[in-house]
C-alpha cells in the first residue's frame, strides 16, 4: 500500500512538473492468415481536406497487413463525380494521391450520390484502364478465398444504392442517371446473390454508399437512409448478412441493431463531420481515418484508424 502511494505521488509530481505522462494506445492488430482488407469512403478532393494524410495512413497500414485489396464506399470524386474515363480527376483525385505501393492491389467501388452528378458509367468504363480500379458493373460481386483457401470464402456483393432512394427520381442532377436503372431487377439480383447456398461461403457482406443506420443530426431520420434500410433491412436479415458497410456520412461508425448484421460507416477519408449515437451504436467519432477488416473463418476484426495511424477503436465478430 505505501509503494503505491509513493508511486501515485510521484505521478502527481511530474504532472504539477508539466511532463507528459505516456499512456499506451492500441496498436493495430496483425494476422497475416486473415483476409484483410482496408475500407474507406467519400474522399475524391485533388488531395484536399486531410485526404493526403490519409492515404498516406491507409498506405502504411496496408504495409504492415499486407492488405489484400481496397474498398471504396462511394463519392469517389467531388463534387460532381468524372465525365469520363479520361477526366483529369482520375489523376489528379485517385492516382496521385494513393501512391504507396502497398496500395497499388485491386480497388472495389461502389458509386455514390455524388458520383451520379456526370456519369457514373465512366467509373465503370475505368476498370478497362486501370490494372486496380476494379468496378465491372454498377453493382456486382465478388467471392475471396480467405488465406488462398477456396472451401473458406467471403462473399461481398457491391449494391448501387442511389436507384433505391425516391427522391433522386426527381431530383435535377441525380434524375437522369437514376432513371435508367431497374431496381427490381438490382433486387433480384442481389436475393440470388445472398441465397447461394456454397457451403465455402462462411461470410455474407453487403457495400453501399448510403447507410441503413446512422447517428448524425443531419441522417439519422433523412429520406435516403430511411430509403436504404426500407429496401434492404428484409433482404439482409433473411439471409443472415454478417455486415453491411456503407459510407455518406463523414464519419467512422459501428452500429449493431436487433439482428444479426452489423453496420460500419467509413465515409471520413477526406472529410470528417459530426455524428452522434444511436441507442444500438458501439462506436461513433467524427475523425479522418478508414478502416481494417481481417476475416478467418471463424471471426471478423474490425479496427477503426485515424489518419494518425492511431487505433481508435476494435471490435471481433464471431460466426
Amino acid at each position: 500500500m505505501q509503494k503505491n502511494y509513493r508511486v501515485l505521488a510521484i505521478m502527481l509530481m511530474m504532472a504539477f512538473a508539466g511532463l507528459k505522462i505516456a499512456v499506451a494506445q492500441p496498436k493495430l492488430k496483425v494476422d497475416h492468415d486473415a483476409l484483410n482488407f482496408l475500407v474507406m469512403g467519400d474522399w475524391g478532393r485533388n488531395g484536399e481536406d486531410h485526404q493526403k494524410p490519409v492515404a498516406e495512413q491507409m498506405g502504411k497500414s496496408a504495409a504492415t497487413l499486407g492488405v489484400d485489396f481496397i474498398i471504396s464506399t462511394g463519392d469517389n470524386f467531388y463534387p460532381s463525380g468524372v465525365i469520363s474515363e479520361f477526366d483529369p480527376l482520375w489523376k489528379y483525385s485517385f492516382e496521385d494521391i494513393y501512391t504507396a505501393f502497398s496500395l497499388q492491389w485491386d480497388w472495389y467501388p461502389v458509386l455514390g450520390n455524388h458520383d451520379y452528378k456526370s456519369n457514373p458509367d465512366a467509373q465503370v468504363a475505368y476498370t478497362k484502364i486501370s490494372r486496380r480500379w476494379k468496378m465491372p458493373a454498377r453493382y456486382y460481386e465478388k467471392r475471396f478465398a480467405i488465406n488462398g483457401d477456396t472451401t473458406n470464402q467471403v462473399l461481398i456483393a457491391f449494391i448501387d444504392t442511389n436507384p433505391l432512394i425516391r427522391e433522386f427520381y426527381s431530383n435535377a442532377e441525380y434524375g437522369p442517371n437514376v432513371r435508367s436503372q431497374d431496381t427490381t431487377a438490382q433486387k433480384k439480383w442481389l436475393d440470388k446473390v445472398l441465397s447461394n447456398p456454397s457451403p465455402n461461403i462462411k461470410w455474407k457482406i453487403v457495400v453501399g454508399h448510403h447507410p441503413m443506420y446512422t447517428g448524425s443530426d443531419k441522417r439519422r431520420n433523412s429520406y435516403d437512409t430511411r430509403a436504404t434500410r426500407g429496401s434492404l433491412k428484409s433482404i439482409l436479415e433473411k439471409y443472415k448478412v454478417h455486415a453491411y458497410i456503407a459510407g455518406h456520412d463523414h464519419s467512422l461508425q459501428h452500429i449493431v441493431p436487433a439482428g444479426v448484421t452489423h453496420h460500419f460507416v467509413s465515409g471520413a477519408a477526406s472529410e470528417a463531420t459530426q455524428v452522434g449515437k444511436l441507442p444500438e451504436s458501439k462506436f461513433a467519432a467524427s475523425q479522418y481515418g478508414f478502416m481494417v477488416f481481417s476475416v478467418t473463418r471463424d471471426k471478423m476484426v474490425v479496427q477503426v484508424i485515424e489518419y494518425t495511424g492511431a487505433v481508435l477503436y476494435s471490435t471481433e465478430i464471431k460466426r
